[in-house]
């Protein structure tokens, strides 16, 4: 080893392909096992001589032994020496088709062990045993799958060929039963599998799980897929060894197995316990960090690498990761300083990624200034596309962008989305973007956004934190100088309405808005007290500017509909009830002024408006003649031709009253055609639920089988 403790690719970590062929092979990698008695009822294969040898068996080399996992009584785990499927064709008279036969490193404890078994038992009719001297018994030493067209593999030793019948074992092996199985029986009654652990949950690497577990995703038929290395008994318990070891480098080395293998907050433990049994040792710091960067924790992860540089300023490995983590973040000139150690070649890609993310920046920065911030949205956009999706202060400066664009709730939206990197290390809290330090910059959006929603406690408290990181910051002071006064000013405004003084209340929040122009919550206060004093012109006027802050202000929208419609605006207040009652279904009071509004707006227009009747409901029709009286009135008749019977048409019926609530201005109709047959004759109905929609007696709509969707999008088109 090139340096004592480096991870990852200084320590030749092999790829996943690679290190699975090569488990399969064992020519590298023999661990030793400790031989375990299971309680199986089947003792270990006994070590047969030449002439025991069987047609149809295979070869190999596979030495087996009991298992160490109590899960599974007939696994195999054991050593393998390239083992090979061979088929014997030596016509031998005494065979046991299907048997595995081959050299085997049985030891002779276990040997005896199993003639005592053997000798002890008390054996039912039809399951003789061979003598000693004779062949082996019945090997029952791995377990197969009988669900699928392979078995599961166990310490190495030989699978099923794929060309094996499905849900059949090898003539001559014991089933769950206790009955000898013949090559042509099918295991039936059972669907559970024992297949390997891969290493993660509540097994590891080796164990044997039982029933119908996959490994790493399944293949087809339920097949039990190995996508992971196979891990030898010899392993199992590694961690916990490793944990309780006093040498940093073999708890180092179990931690770098486990994560090659993926189990990150495992190695991390390792790693931990390594750092702690040697603090100054570069290599393990830097392999926790690793681990750290795999599971998130970026801040941690800086400090820890700085630390290892600190340690051993020449570790160029470090200094790579540091850099890798830098860029992440979008700290450039940090990324910079590490990717170009001197003395290192610096990674091709990582530079490209550095010199892109820098253009963005800079580009991004350039916008801002001149409040170009369409422009600064999208080159933000552009340097996390880049590279550095975990900086939070590029996602704040999206939710800046966002915020001028009054896009308000995208802002909030993305500012409870950026990543929490704690704790920040020296180096990165003094890092700056746009003029202010880096940690200072994200408390500074979020005052910026806390005031813009009206949470102005919220505001002060994080503006203040930010001018305590930057005290020396304009900006940072400008805001914090702003955000105080706007919260004072509302609050006396609040005061001054709550006692009613309007006109006082007025000049309060009018007081705000010097210091923040675009606040919409200001607006919307004193479009309030406008309203109290009677001067609906200029409550409409501050609703239109907080709703083009904030577009789906509903408080701003109510205001403005009740201050149209004192001004008669009828048919602006129909408009923002419409919004309102789609924003607020269940409110009656939007529904009743709703209703009002379009009862005043169809008399403003002459049209009758005598049929209209508030939370009225839908009509049923029973004769041909009342049909025709309905559809001839004045205005919109909504007609629902249905089946009581049918499905579909119980299933929409309780949306047709909700419509007749939301739209009272519009008549609604239903027709049973089946009670009914001289309308649905006339009307030529085929298929329900059908509806129609009629406007002073002529058809202009129909629909069959509609969505809610479109049935509401029809009515709210053709009505008033």
């Amino acid at each position: 080893m090139s340096h004592s403790g480096k991870p990852l690719q200084e320590l030749g970590f092999d790829s996943l392909p690679d290190r699975f062929r090569d488990s399969l092979s064992c020519e590298t990698n023999k661990p030793d096992f400790k031989e375990l008695d299971l309680g199986s009822p089947v003792s270990p294969l006994i070590t047969r001589n030449s002439a025991g040898a069987h047609s149809g068996g295979y070869t190999g080399g596979a030495a087996v032994t009991p298992s160490s996992s109590s899960s599974s009584s007939g696994s195999v785990s054991g050593k393998t020496h390239n083992t090979q499927l061979v088929k014997k064709t030596d016509g031998t008279s005494n065979s046991h088709s299907g048997e595995l036969s081959g050299s085997t490193e049985t030891s002779p404890s276990a040997t005896e062990s199993f003639r005592s078994v053997a000798a002890t038992r008390n054996l039912k009719p039809g399951h003789r045993r061979s003598s000693s001297a004779g062949p082996p018994l019945i090997y029952s030493g791995r377990s197969f799958n009988c669900n699928s067209n392979g078995g599961s593999v166990g310490g190495g030793a030989t699978s099923i060929p794929s060309n094996t019948t499905p849900n059949s074992l090898p003539s001559g092996n014991i089933c769950p039963s206790g009955k000898i199985m013949k090559s042509t029986m099918v295991c039936r009654g059972s669907s559970r599998t024992d297949v390997l652990g891969s290493g993660t949950g509540n097994y590891g690497h080796g164990s044997i799980m039982r029933g119908n577990a996959k490994l790493g995703g399944g293949g087809t038929n339920g097949d039990a897929t190995l996508t992971g290395n196979i891990q030898f008994a010899a392993e199992l318990g590694m961690g916990k060894r490793a944990a309780a070891s006093s040498d940093p480098e073999e708890v180092k080395k179990a931690g770098n197995e486990l994560y090659r293998r993926g189990n990150f907050v495992e190695a991390l433990l390792l790693y931990d316990r390594a750092v702690s049994i040697s603090p100054d040792n570069a290599a393990y710091r830097s392999n926790r960090a690793a681990a750290l960067m795999a599971l998130g924790r970026l801040g941690e992860a800086v400090r820890e690498c700085e630390e290892a540089v600190r340690l051993e300023p020449g570790y160029g490995r470090a200094h790579q990761r540091l850099a890798s983590l830098y860029l992440r973040l979008g700290q450039v000139e940090n990324a910079r300083r590490h990717l170009c150690f001197s003395g290192q070649q610096s990674d091709s890609a990582e530079l490209q990624k550095l010199h892109s993310l820098d253009k963005h920046l800079n580009r991004c920065g350039d916008a801002r200034k001149i409040g170009d911030w369409k422009s600064a949205l999208r080159e933000c956009d552009a340097a996390i596309t880049a590279g550095a999706e975990s900086s939070p202060q590029l996602n704040a400066c999206r939710a800046e962008a966002l915020l001028k664009l009054h896009h308000l709730e995208d802002a909030d939206y993305s500012l409870s989305n950026i990543p929490k990197i704690e704790p920040y290390s020296p180096s990165m809290s003094q890092t700056k973007f746009f003029g202010m330090l880096a940690e200072a910059y994200v408390l500074y959006v979020r005052a910026e956004v806390e005031m813009a929603l009206g949470r102005f406690e919220n505001a002060v408290s994080m503006a203040e934190q930010a001018g305590l990181i930057d005290y020396s910051n304009i900006e940072v002071a400008k805001l914090l100088n702003n955000v105080k006064l706007v919260a004072r000013a509302r609050a006396r405004g609040n005061d001054l309405f709550s006692s009613g003084r309007f006109a006082e209340a007025c000049l309060a929040y009018g007081e705000g808005l010097k210091y923040d122009t675009c606040n919409s919550v200001l607006y919307c206060n004193r479009a309030v007290c406008w309203s109290k004093l009677g001067l609906w012109e200029q409550s409409v006027e501050d609703c239109n500017q907080a709703l083009k802050i904030q577009p789906s202000y509903t408080k701003a929208l109510l205001r403005r509909a009740v201050s149209n419609g004192k001004l008669e605006r009828w048919a602006e207040a129909v408009r923002d009830y419409e919004v309102l009652r789609r924003e607020l279904p269940d409110d009656n009071e939007v529904a009743e002024s709703l209703f009002h509004a379009q009862f005043a707006l169809k008399k403003s227009r002459g049209d009758e408006a005598n049929n209209m009747k508030f939370g009225g409901g839908v009509e049923e029709v029973s004769s041909l003649d009342q049909f025709k009286a309905a559809i001839l009135s004045p205005g919109i008749s909504v007609v629902h031709f249905k089946v009581a019977s049918n499905q579909q048409c119980e299933q929409i019926s309780p949306f047709v009253n909700t419509l007749c609530v939301r739209y009272p201005s519009v008549h609604f109709l239903k027709v049973d055609v089946d009670e009914t047959p001289a309308i649905a004759k006339a009307e030529s109905i085929r298929i329900v639920p059908t509806f129609k929609i009629y406007k002073n007696g002529s058809k202009v709509k129909e629909m069959i089988c509609p969505s809610h969707q479109v049935l509401e999008y029809s009515v709210r088109h053709y009505g008033p």
